[in-house]
């Protein structure tokens, strides 16, 4: 079967979504550099919603980009890590988060020409 992203009722449509929305974007990155527990999750992606964050877990584990790994502890204890497909799809965004952070300054100059008009 070919996948087709513009395609309106294509599948692969809700997990670009999934992988490009904020929460999501900014959670797969944070995730590159190990297994984190969901606080130091919350407090490594800045701003985000002890609600959105979990939405946001359960969506990409169910996407197959993130285990959770629930151990039967007292109080329990739960790390999240990237699957090796979510491994892969993380680097590729740390690429393009790279590069927009390194051409703020145009996109800023950009803006502000756009907002003069």
């Amino acid at each position: 079967m070919e996948y087709n992203v513009f395609a309106k009722a294509c599948p692969s449509r809700p997990l670009l979504e999934h992988v490009t929305g904020r929460w999501g974007g900014l959670t797969l990155g944070v995730l590159v550099d190990g297994p984190l527990r969901f606080n130091e999750l919350r407090r490594r992606v800045d701003g985000v919603s002890e609600k959105m964050l979990s939405q946001t877990l359960q969506a990409l584990e169910r996407d197959g980009l993130v285990n959770r790994d629930a151990q039967p502890t007292n109080p329990p204890r739960v790390d999240y890590s990237l699957t090796p497909l979510g491994r892969d799809t993380a680097e590729r965004l740390l690429s393009l988060i790279h590069l927009l952070e390194a051409r703020m300054p145009e996109v800023l100059d950009a803006q502000k020409a756009y907002d003069a008009r």
